[in-house]
């Protein structure tokens, strides 16, 4: 049987018909909550607040991020906020979060430590408490340094990021190179070589628990400085600096 020319024009045009009503189903929505913390103080002027709607359904993979917005507030906490999003993005069976910190300048000053999910069976947490990070430790007189990475160090700042109070990335460096401890998450394994003061570690082996996302990036950062790592040296205070392959500060740990 031939087909006429109209036949085939009026069944497509019969198809996008039809298939219009199911792009019909895709709309932006929006999100609103507040951002607050306990701390009894005020946010300077040029603070910033940044929250976001992210996929955190897979453990060991970046959160995908679904919708953002960057504030700077009027007063002090709770400050409310409004994200939009697509709910086209939305997949059914994923996991939702939202995740806020506050910055100044780039330093960051509060990070949420707890999941703070959506979309899920139970009530929106839309209402997000951030925890202040660790603030860089003022000068002080030191012990004489020692000439040695080995030992036991928890992470006082990666990247120039600081790190999360109640969050603890520990490095543990044995004098055969045997690596253990926690990214402050997860438990680690591995091993590394130390020559002199140049200083690389293998591949880290780590359990797969899940984690918030803020404890999940830190830990990632973490891992990120070790496998960077190309030297090593004691400042003085006594902190462990991991430099890289162009003598860049990657991470500062203290002694426990």
């Amino acid at each position: 049987m031939t087909l006429s020319f109209k036949t085939i024009l009026l069944g497509t045009t019969l198809s996008a018909a039809l298939a219009a009503p199911v792009a019909a189903l895709a709309e932006t929505r929006t999100l609103d909550g507040t951002v607050t913390y306990r701390e009894r103080m005020a946010l300077p002027p040029e603070a910033e607040i940044t929250v976001q709607l992210v996929d955190v359904s897979l453990a060991d993979a970046p959160a995908t991020l679904l919708g953002e917005t960057t504030l700077t507030p009027s007063h002090q906490v709770p400050v409310p906020f409004q994200i939009t999003y697509d709910d086209a993005d939305l997949t059914e069976g994923h996991s939702y979060a939202l995740q806020a910190r506050i910055t100044v300048a780039g330093q960051l000053l509060f990070i949420n430590t707890s999941r703070h999910a959506v979309f899920g069976p139970e009530p929106d947490a839309t209402d997000i408490v951030v925890e202040r990070v660790a603030a860089s430790p003022e000068p002080a007189p030191a012990d004489t340094p020692a000439d040695t990475p080995t030992g036991r160090w928890l992470a006082e700042d990666i990247g120039g990021g600081g790190v999360i109070d109640n969050a603890q990335s520990l490095l543990e460096l044995a004098a055969d190179g045997t690596v253990t401890g926690s990214g402050g998450c997860n438990r680690m394994t591995g091993t590394a070589v130390i020559e002199g003061d140049a200083l690389s570690f293998g591949p880290i082996a780590s359990t797969r628990m899940g984690c918030v996302p803020a404890l999940g990036d830190q830990e990632a950062k973490f891992f990120a400085a070790l496998a960077a790592t190309r030297n090593w040296q004691i400042d003085e205070l006594g902190k462990l600096i991991l430099l890289g392959a162009e003598g860049k500060a990657l991470m500062r740990l203290a002694p426990q």
